[in-house]
């Protein structure tokens, strides 16, 4: 059974939610078939994409395959605002999360699309951590937000390489708009940041990993927004030292060669969760800190350069350090606080996961542009109800989110 029949209360708020979404909507039949996709991707069907969702809506076998061609015409070509349906998403996702804890952060990160052929709008070989190795995907960038308890995806924008944006023929078949243009990765969750700004999404501290972190621009982008941030940074970066007082070591290293230099003294092992059932097992690992000066090629003299921390991770099993980040947090900061806050990132994959089996992210089998971030944004909007719907079950002043509750609540 799924969790919305068997409570009244949470039926009646799914209805209000609904609604909201319905305006932003602004048409009777696309209400209708958001309901009956939204339904279907809350629903217990192993395979949530249009044809399945309109089999198990359809009372009828003959009604089955009309149903099919409308949700097919409310994704490919119905011409609704993602960003109108996400920002409703958003904000009753904030109305609940910010009842007990703040949003500190924003997390930027991106997913793998596993598909078949070559036909799929952004499809190619590419690496993506989901596999964790090249495969035939699409990819999407996502902008998450997040407290210490909740993580609720916001926006997503799909990445087309330029073999698909310089292609007239694929982008007529996969009904890409003129206006679509090649966008790095980088490129991509700057929009999406811009767009959040401009709706005044609460969140001061950017997260991400070294794809976004390695990019001077991405940096400075974020830092002129007014953010902080958390980064990962590839090894080879270079940047100065700074003494005790915060004066820069002439010679600019790159953050592994620092990281030999402090020496296996200057970790420290620092325990920043609590671990999942069963094992309740904490999460920690040794960090080292060194506050640095980043060397970029943009012109900006080293003394203007704003002084940031070195965050450098030494996992276990590992014979040296592996993990490197540049953080703007303030030096008033616990060690604790900096690593646990840098951390909060990695929740995305798990969110990713469950969106992919619970609500049938990766489900989408049509081939168009509009129709991939039709489908990602009703996804989303569901996303953002199972958490609130979570939270109101279990507050986080009461109880922290278990994972195995998205079972109960998804399926």
């Amino acid at each position: 059974m799924d969790y919305y029949e068997a409570d009244a209360g949470a039926q009646s708020r799914l209805d209000e939610y609904f609604s909201a979404i319905g305006v932003a909507l602004n048409n009777k039949t696309r209400r209708a078939s958001f309901a009956t996709y939204a339904m279907g991707l809350l629903g217990s069907a192993d395979r949530k994409s249009a044809e399945p969702i309109a089999a198990i809506a359809s009372a009828d076998p003959e009604t089955c395959e009309p149903a099919h061609h409308r949700l097919l015409r409310f994704l490919r070509d119905s011409p609704w605002s993602d960003r109108e349906v996400r920002r409703v998403a958003a904000q009753h996702a904030i109305d609940a999360m910010t009842i007990e804890e703040p949003i500190q952060t924003w997390v930027i990160d991106d997913t793998g699309f596993l598909k078949q052929g070559k036909h799929s709008v952004g499809v190619q070989r590419q690496y993506t951590g989901s596999a964790g190795k090249v495969a035939n995907c699409q990819l999407g960038v996502s902008l998450s937000i997040a407290t210490r308890s909740a993580h609720v995806p916001i926006d997503f924008e799909l990445y087309l390489p330029e073999s698909w944006t310089s292609d007239p023929v694929r982008r007529k078949e996969c009904h890409i708009p003129e206006d679509i243009e090649f966008k790095t990765k980088e490129d991509l969750a700057l929009v999406m940041i811009d767009r959040a700004v401009a709706d005044g999404v609460p969140g001061g501290i950017v997260l991400a990993d070294s794809w976004y972190g390695r990019s001077h621009r991405f940096r400075s982008t974020v830092r002129n927004h007014g953010f902080h941030y958390a980064l990962g940074i590839l090894p080879q970066q270079k940047m100065w030292r700074l003494d005790t007082r915060e004066r820069r070591i002439p010679d600019a290293e790159d953050a592994r060669t620092i990281a030999e230099r402090l020496g296996q003294k200057a970790f420290r092992r620092i325990t920043w969760r609590d671990g999942t059932m069963p094992e309740r097992r904490k999460l920690s690992s040794r960090f080292a800190f060194c506050r640095v000066k980043v060397a970029s090629d943009d012109g900006t003299e080293p003394a203007q350069r704003e002084a940031i921390w070195l965050l450098i991770e030494w996992p276990d099993g590992e014979a040296e350090p592996t993990k490197f980040a540049l953080t703007t947090l303030r030096r008033q900061m616990s060690k604790k606080q900096l690593v646990r806050l840098f951390k909060e990132r990695y929740r995305t994959e798990r969110v990713y996961e469950e969106m992919k089996g619970e609500l049938g992210l990766d489900h989408f089998e049509g081939r168009s542009f509009p129709g991939w971030h039709h489908h990602v944004s009703v996804a989303i909007c569901c996303y953002a109800f199972v958490v609130t719907e979570r939270m109101r079950r279990f507050p986080p002043s009461v109880r922290r989110y278990h994972p195995a509750c998205s079972h109960q609540l998804a399926a």
